[in-house]
Order: C-alpha cells, then sequence, then structure tokens
C-alpha cells in the first residue's frame, strides 16, 4: 500500500541569536523544498534526505559544509553519516577537509562500497575515485568563521570557556524522510564544534548516535553537543522504542530528557517512523526545524515537547 510522504528537517539546536532567526528559517525551508521535490515525484527518502542536507551545506548559516567552524588549527574538517531504513546500509565520512558536500561522499560510499565509514585523506580518496570533486579547505572558510575563532580563542585564553555551551551554535543539519513505497531514510552532516580538536569526531556522522534509520523501528537525526549523545548512542536508543508502539512524538521528548538527566547533555531530535508518525524535540533555548507532508507545511525556531 503507497504511503503519504513526511519529510522532517533540523538545522541546529542551540541560542539560535535573533538576528540569526530568519537565515535559519530561510534555510530550513530551502531544505524542506529540495528534499519535497524528490518525494513528490515518488523518489526515495534516501534521495530526499541527500538533497534537502545539501541545501544546508550549501548554507553557510549552518555549521556543515562551507561556512562551518573551525578547529583549533583554523580548519574545517566535516562528518556527515546517512542511512538507509529499507536495507540497513549507511555511508559515513569523518574529518574531510576537501569535500564541500560530505553527505554526497557518504551516500556513495552507501551505494558504491561495502563498507560504512571512511575517514580523513582514505574518504576524500574515495570521493575523488567516484566522482565527487575535491576543493581546498580554504574554499570552506568564510571569514566570519576566522573571526569567530579569534575571538573565541582570545576569551579562552583569560577564562575557562565552556566549550559546548548552549550560547555556541551546534549547528549540525539533519533530515529523515518516508516515501511512497513505505521506506524511511535519515541523514546528518556537521562541521563539529568551534575550536575541536584536529581529528575529533561527534555524535552527527556516528551510526546510532547522530543518526539512524531503520524501517521496523524509526529514522533519527540528532544535534547539540555530540559527546553527551555519543554516550548514549541517543539516535538509536529513541528509534528502538519506537517499536513498541509509543508515538514518536513522546519518544522524542523522552530522548532529550534522558539526554539531560543522565549525562546532562543538551540538543535536539528529529524522529519518524514508517507510518509516518513523528517527534520533534529539543532542550536548547531554540532549534530550527521543518516539517512537510501532503497536508502540511510547517517551518519554525522553536518547537520544545
Amino acid at each position: 500500500m503507497p504511503s503519504d510522504p513526511v519529510l522532517l528537517v533540523h538545522g541546529g539546536a542551540w541560542a539560535i541569536p535573533d538576528d540569526m532567526v530568519e537565515a535559519h528559517l530561510n534555510g530550513v525551508r530551502g531544505a524542506i523544498a529540495a528534499g519535497w521535490q524528490v518525494l513528490q515525484q515518488g523518489g526515495a527518502a534516501l534521495d530526499a534526505v541527500e538533497e534537502a542536507v545539501v541545501v544546508m551545506e550549501d548554507d553557510e548559516t549552518f555549521d556543515a559544509g562551507r561556512g562551518s567552524f573551525l578547529n583549533r588549527d583554523g580548519k574545517v574538517q566535516l562528518d556527515a553519516l546517512i542511512m538507509d531504513g529499507a536495507t540497513l546500509r549507511a555511508g559515513g565520512v569523518g574529518c574531510v577537509e576537501r569535500i564541500a558536500n560530505p553527505v554526497r561522499a557518504a551516500c556513495k560510499i552507501l551505494s558504491d562500497s561495502p563498507h560504512v565509514y571512511f575517514v580523513a585523506q582514505g574518504a576524500e580518496q574515495f570521493a575523488a575515485e567516484h566522482g565527487i570533486p575535491l576543493c581546498k579547505n580554504e574554499d570552506l572558510i568564510i571569514p566570519r568563521e576566522v573571526e569567530r575563532l579569534r575571538e573565541f580563542q582570545a576569551r579562552a585564553a583569560e577564562q575557562n570557556q565552556d566549550l559546548f555551551a548552549p550560547a555556541i551554535s551546534h549547528d549540525t543539519v539533519g533530515a529523515v524522510a518516508l516515501d511512497r513505497d513505505g521506506n524511511i531514510a535519515a541523514a546528518t552532516s556537521t562541521g563539529g564544534t568551534l575550536n575541536k580538536a584536529p581529528g575529533r569526531l561527534g555524535d552527527s556522522s556516528l551510526i546510532g548516535c547522530g543518526c539512524y534509520a531503520d524501517n521496523r523501528t524509526a529514522a533519527a537525526s540528532t544535534t547539540g553537543w555530540g559527546e553527551p549523545i555519543m554516550k548514549l548512542v541517543l539516535g538509536k536508543w529513541a528509534a528502538d522504542r519506537v517499536a513498541s508502539g509509543s508515538l514518536p512524538e513522546w519518544i522524542a521528548a523522552e530522548a532529550i530528557n534522558y539526554l539531560e538527566s543522565r549525562v546532562n547533555g543538551h540538543g535536539g531530535i528529529i524522529l519518524l517512523d514508517a507510518r509516518g508518525r513523528f517527534g520533534i524535540a529539543h532542550n536548547t533555548p531554540r532549534m530550527a526545524w521543518g516539517l512537510k507532508t501532503v497536508a502540511q507545511e510547517e517551518i519554525g525556531i522553536e518547537r520544545k515537547p
């Protein structure tokens, strides 16, 4: 029986400043439009989440692709994962410095490699061998982020600054989708945290942590402080609880409560099952999100459970 398609996206959960709200809403709106075009034409959920995430990677508003946070050495290092709920196939890249759209490389790993995960130069080599163009790291760096890193490092030298405070941007992007064939998929992409140590991986590109999809349970994409999310394998934790029959709306809220109560973490999650039921939750001041179904379209900057 054909399903009515559903698409959810997020553009980060943190204390998004007032002067950045409109840019976040516009970015999410563009991602919804790109992903929905795929679903509306009968395309696969996997393709829909890829296209939605690419739009946000290309948008300098978000901490993904060009315009991402710089690490301690002043470089952009990107991570991404994409997962197909029908087959449990997944592709991920970590610490790539020369790929503008890491979700494209992740999808190519899913489709063309027996492996799930490539990092650093090996990921870039795989991408280049499979037709994905490489860029210079400088092409991914924008003046705003050079200045942000300079200011952060200057303040950090004077005082003990919390690298993971909610006021520091967690603009990780992600999408989950249900297609007409009843399959679900998820994708997450990030530049990681500001001033991170070179080589640091967060939750976004780790299967089951920042991203997960299984037709039997749910598709999830998370955003926020990566280390606590990793410790709980939060994406799979949430997806597995949907199998018990609980509504994704409840489970999303429960997952964020668990994140806070168990490891004092903060962030957000979008969750979608193969019946088209969904949940959106966060414990940060704001989270950029978007929802599109046959019957409705909603774009928002805050939706606490």
